[in-house]
């Protein structure tokens, strides 16, 4: 029988001949037909994209694009990176259709949805801004001479760019947050890029399509699709049998695709407070994935949570990571951002195994670079040496939200000698980055 493989996988030379999809297509230069071709695959670090490229046989007119294959993310991002070296100019460059790009040093700016989206490099994105520049200066020369002059010193100033005389910045907002600049020192922090994200506003969803159930005016059309849900009325269930149920519904694998189904649990946390604990299993590619999400709000200040692990009743500590936590290893000198595991409810030594997988899955493939490989081999080994309690570590937990924690050896559920927890009042931005926009800016440290 033949294997089923995931719709997304990455290019390797295990799969020489991967799935691409053929579409005879309009070409919007000389109106014949040509041929699209579709591929999806992943890209290492970021996520799932669908890689689109055109060529018309009549007139040689070619043309490529990238659309993300994930969903839109909850929140935007805006990454701002230094560019410094030549390195610099080779990064890799996810930018979708949604994001803008500004170059602050020229006062540069092109808005989103005014270019396709597109896998280039940083050099790419200047050389795409000079060829668009460039397109109608004839014309411009002949009826606008002055702003063709004032365009010509533009693009006079990106090339410049390209030499490095000075350093600049490069800015990319993205309000799907489906962009993304890559680290080249991965898995260490990339300490020239910093990425941000942020609440859209009600305008940015409608840009993506995305509406409330009160905005939706077709409710007619609604009314008269069958309800296959049961209803759930007052009084037909008590809290504790709702926090002993589990609750199931179909999703897709956030790996291949196929549908399958996501358990959902409400369950308690000694000590702590209610969490939602989700879980699923693809019976097509095996992807076996667990999600937490806080049962209550956000919480009036931030915490910061230290533990040192030393022996192996430190490993079994319970930890839980929101989908709003930062996670640091000062030994390592590794950061994990709210985005890379997401919400997890686990153990100290699971989240250590939950990174070193991840970082395993991108190791060997045939596009990675042999210097990236190298020091990926090299990070994981430390993790071995963690596991087999031969090297003490420290784990921080920081969650502006409040709603991450790692459980206390004591009995008394206080902090013991190895735990250190700390709550802070957040500062603008972190409640900018949670929707808090509305509270006052004076309530909190900058």
């Amino acid at each position: 029988m033949e294997t089923k493989k995931p719709l997304f996988r990455e290019l390797t030379a295990e799969d020489p001949e991967p799935e691409t999809t053929e579409i005879e297509s309009l070409c919007m230069n000389c109106q014949k037909n040509g041929v699209t071709r579709l591929l999806l695959t992943k890209i290492p670090f970021f996520k799932d994209v669908i890689v689109m490229s055109f060529c018309c046989e009549h007139c040689g007119f070619q043309n490529n694009e990238i659309q993300s294959g994930s969903k839109v993310d909850e929140k935007g991002v805006k990454i701002t990176l230094k560019v410094q070296t030549e390195r610099d100019l080779c990064r890799q460059v996810v930018k979708s259709d949604y994001a803008s790009i500004k170059i602050v040093e020229l006062d540069f700016e092109i808005p989103g949805k005014s270019q396709k989206g597109e896998v280039t490099t940083v050099e790419g994105i200047i050389n795409r801004c000079v060829t668009g520049l460039q397109q109608d200066q004839p014309l411009r020369r002949v009826q606008h001479p002055e702003v063709a002059s004032q365009i010509d010193e533009v693009i006079l100033k990106l090339e410049h760019l390209k030499e490095l005389e000075k350093p600049f910045t490069l800015i990319i907002e993205d309000i799907s947050g489906n962009s993304f600049i890559q680290n080249p020192n991965v898995p260490h922090p990339d300490l020239q890029c910093t990425t941000t994200y942020f609440k859209r506003n009600k305008e940015q969803d409608h840009e993506l399509g995305i509406f409330t159930n009160d905005e939706i005016e077709d409710g007619a059309k609604q009314q008269e699709e069958p309800n296959l849900l049961h209803p759930i009325t007052e009084g037909e269930y008590k809290y504790e049998d709702l926090l002993g149920e589990v609750l199931q519904f179909p999703t897709n694998c956030n790996i291949c695709g196929a549908p399958c189904q996501t358990n959902m649990k409400v369950t308690d946390i000694p000590h702590f407070k209610q969490v939602v604990i989700m879980a699923t299993t693809c019976d097509t590619c095996g992807n076996r994935t667990n999600e937490v999400k806080s049962g209550g709000g956000i919480e009036p200040k931030g915490v910061k949570i230290e533990v040192n692990v030393y022996s192996k009743d430190d490993f079994s500590r319970d930890l839980l990571k929101s989908e709003t936590c930062h996670l640091f290893i000062p030994q390592l000198d590794l950061e994990v951002g709210p985005v890379a595991l997401g919400g997890r409810f686990t153990t100290v030594e699971g989240i250590l195994v939950a990174i070193k997988d991840q970082l395993g899955e991108h190791m060997f493939g045939d596009s990675t670079e042999e210097e990236t490989k190298r020091r990926l081999e090299r990070f994981i080994e430390q993790f071995d040496d963690i596991l087999e309690c031969r090297r003490p570590i420290t784990i921080i937990l920081d969650d502006p939200a409040g709603n991450s924690y790692i459980q206390s050896l004591a009995d008394n559920g206080k902090p013991d000698s190895n735990l250190k927890i700390t709550h802070y009042q957040r500062s603008f931005e972190q409640n900018e980055e949670l929707g808090l926009n509305d509270l006052k800016t004076e309530n909190y440290e900058s």
